[in-house]
């Protein structure tokens, strides 16, 4: 008995009916905890989508790629700054915006899809990541796409048009009757899709358009939220698309021309905030708002260096949406805590696994600490 009660903690002495009830306690404690991995692992609810069958889903489709990301696979590292304009404090108060902060910033391009080693395509999503250092130790961390809509409403939905886009091995293509069966039951993701097909590709990162689809809340100083979406803008003019699929001899084509850019010259955008206004939607990304709503010119993004994934650059950034700073809160919008759940577990997994190198190589550009 006295080794019983060492091990429970319970005092010299006591009965042993107690001794039972105290290890009865000791065990649903357990099982309590045992059944909190359990949940969060999905074992529990098989039918239930969690972070990690997201995960699973992305490696189903697009093969396993130990030590990338499993969306967004291929990207190179830029870094740079923001120059606030002042503009944004009218409806922020995050220190990013204060008339003029200049924050450092450090970055990824990518394309959209898990296959890291995929030849550029034209047609493939662009996306945009950044981390502002903001100086009292806050962050901002953001992810852009250049599409002027997402595709899909809610995480559940993601899921199903993953695997309703998985390319049939026999064709590389995706099967026409899965696709029309997700569309039939998605009306909003096939116009959702209608509008991405109708967007204008530019030739490059460099004079492509980034907005974050999700919707976000500005916080004032006095407290007044704003439902708001921001885009970059670029100052490049836009220029037909290219991509190796056309040209059929640089794999690397959009990347080596954003660092071949930036070798040359500094590349900048504008931070453009749309203000929402009662009746907009803040939690379906799938739905533009209106044309004619307020913007606000907040300030602009310039980066001036490129440089391959490495140990210690952005390869080991979690870009999560919902790190934010006071003054931006996130929006009604369930994507939002999917997608930093996804990228959690997405993270937590390839940070366990042996690195390859990116197939985006070649010297940093100058000026690139990245």
């Amino acid at each position: 008995m006295s080794l019983l009660n060492d091990l429970t903690g319970a005092p010299p002495g006591m009965s042993g009916r107690a001794l039972v009830l105290r290890l009865c306690a000791i065990g649903a404690v357990l099982a309590g905890a045992a059944g909190s991995f359990a949940y969060a692992g999905g074992w529990l609810s098989p039918g239930v989508l969690t972070p990690a069958r997201v995960i699973d889903r992305f490696e189903e489709v697009n093969g396993p790629h130990p030590g990338f990301r499993r969306n967004h696979a291929k990207g190179l590292c830029v870094e740079g700054s923001f120059a606030a304009s002042g503009a944004g404090a009218r409806i922020s108060r995050a220190g990013v915006f204060a008339a003029g902060r200049v924050t450092p910033v450090e970055g990824r391009v990518a394309l959209a899809g898990g296959q890291p080693y995929a030849a550029d395509a034209t047609t493939t999503v662009r996306s945009l990541a950044l981390r502002f250092r903001l100086p009292d130790g806050e962050e901002w961390r953001t992810g852009m796409n250049d599409i002027p809509v997402f595709p899909v409403r809610t995480p559940e939905a993601f899921a199903e048009q993953l695997l309703a886009a998985k390319p049939d091995p026999a064709t590389g293509r995706p099967e026409p009757e899965r696709l029309r069966a997700f569309y039939a039951a998605h009306p909003e993701s096939a116009a959702a899709a209608a509008l991405i097909r109708a967007r204008t590709v530019t030739a490059g990162f460099a004079d492509g358009t980034y907005r974050s689809l999700n919707a976000f809340r500005f916080v004032a100083a006095d407290g007044r939220a704003t439902p708001v979406r921001f885009a970059y803008l670029p100052e490049a003019p836009s220029a037909p698309a290219r991509g190796a699929q056309e040209t059929g001899t640089d794999r690397n084509v959009l990347f080596d021309d954003l660092a071949a850019a930036l070798r040359r010259e500094p590349v900048r955008w504008r931070l453009v905030v749309t203000i929402g206004r009662a009746g907009d939607p803040t939690d379906d990304a799938t739905r533009p708002w209106p044309a004619d709503r307020e913007t606000v010119d907040a300030g602009t993004l310039t980066l001036t260096g490129a440089a391959p994934e490495a140990p210690g650059n952005c390869r080991d950034i979690n870009f999560d949406p919902l790190v934010l700073p006071d003054g931006i809160a996130p929006s009604d919008d369930p994507l939002l805590s999917a997608r930093s759940a996804a990228y959690s577990r997405s993270f937590t997994r390839r940070a366990g696994e042996a690195k390859s190198p990116s197939a985006v190589t070649g010297t940093p550009t100058h000026g690139a600490a990245l």
